[in-house]
């Protein structure tokens, strides 16, 4: 609890587990708890003729015990971390001991790795083993959006295809795994109008074969070369430098209907995908490129 915004919200826990404490032992002393204080209370309530109900004491040990369990308490929240943002006494932090933990399991890890350190990456794909490992951080790190097939959706490339936005070699692969991507469209709407950005789709889907409409094929080509052919290239064919999709091939990150173009073209994309380098040990994210690789370059990977 020392992640808070502002000291309130720690002086806030603290004061609701003190008041907590203090409640509990003013319930004790306040309802007559310790043996001996006097006679039993009548409640005045009689049945069967002569059974009477009375309101005993506590007995003595019972109330030391509660008493008791208050002191622990209030002992534990002064020598560990429980009071809002105070360490405690003892200054323990579980987050060190995780740290320690994760530590102690990377270098165990890090023997198993180790055979690969001095393979290429294009053997260690071809590696029975590795690829396992490979299959199972990917499946804990890049599934939840990639898919556990590494096919994708919409929005989330395809990994096992050999259409690349940055390239499928494996540095770049392994630089996309630790520093991230950042693909971003930006929005044509001020430069468009929604029948010339219609005229553009037409333009776009005929470069890949998809149906088309010919005359409006003709009046989206010169929009396009004079909006779009900065980043996709005056054939549309993409720039990997800029992640610009390839726009002549049969792959589609959105879609390819009319709607879905138009509005890329109007209201832009913002991709993006985290870096893992803070996350990934440099081991893993060999492993991981390895693997990915792999993906996509079948016949490679199993030799």
């Amino acid at each position: 609890m020392s992640d808070f915004f502002s000291d309130f919200w720690s002086y806030y826990i603290a004061a609701i587990a003190l008041a907590g404490i203090g409640w509990c032992v003013w319930l004790l002393f306040s309802q007559r708890t310790m043996a001996g204080d006097g006679p039993a209370d009548d409640t005045g309530h009689v049945w069967d003729g002569d059974l009477r109900e009375l309101n005993n004491p506590l007995p003595r040990w019972w109330a030391w015990m509660f008493l008791l369990a208050c002191v622990f308490g209030l002992s534990y929240l002064l020598l560990y971390p429980g009071l809002g943002s105070y360490p405690g006494m003892l200054e323990t932090s579980s987050r060190v001991e995780l740290a320690e933990h994760r530590k102690a399991a990377e270098a165990r890890q890090n023997e198993v790795y180790a055979k690969y350190l001095s393979m290429d990456i294009k053997q260690v794909a071809a590696d029975p083993q590795a690829r396992e490992i490979g299959q199972r951080l990917f499946l804990n790190t890049c599934a939840q959006c990639h898919g556990s097939d590494a096919r994708g959706s919409r929005g989330y490339p395809n990994l096992s295809d050999t259409d690349w936005l940055y390239g499928g070699d494996p540095d770049t692969i392994a630089q996309t795994i630790a520093k991230g991507r950042h693909g971003m469209m930006p929005s044509f709407a001020g430069a468009v109008d929604a029948k010339q950005a219609g005229d553009v789709a037409q333009y776009v889907r005929s470069l890949s074969g998809l149906a088309s409409d010919p005359i409006r094929v003709a009046r989206g080509e010169p929009v396009f070369k004079t909006t779009c052919a900065a980043c996709h290239g005056a054939s549309g064919k993409g720039n990997a430098a800029l992640g610009a999709p390839n726009l002549s091939d049969k792959v589609w990150l959105y879609g390819s209907s009319e709607a879905s173009i138009v509005e890329a073209i109007l209201k832009g994309r913002d991709n993006r995908m985290p870096a893992h380098e803070d996350i990934l040990t440099p081991e893993r994210i060999r492993m991981l490129t390895a693997y990915v690789w792999g993906l996509s370059n079948t016949s490679g990977a199993r030799q």
